[in-house]
């Protein structure tokens, strides 16, 4: 399991977004959870750290690993 530490999420939908953008990575099996209060995400697969944190940083939050 991959974890993140994702700042700037405030909401339900920031964390949706998040969510939806870590799933289109390629590698990712499943998100496993995206907490929007904790700052965190969870994905299973084998998909690069790296291509992760560009995924969420794509989507205008900062990233890094947990």
């Amino acid at each position: 399991m991959i974890e993140l530490k994702i700042e700037g999420m405030t909401c339900n939908h920031c964390a949706a977004a998040v969510s939806k953008a870590l799933a289109a990575v390629p590698g990712v099996s499943q998100v496993v959870e995206v907490d929007a209060k904790r700052g965190s995400a969870k994905v299973e697969g084998t998909a690069n750290a790296q291509a992760l944190i560009a995924a969420v940083e794509d989507e205008g939050y900062s990233a890094r690993p947990a």
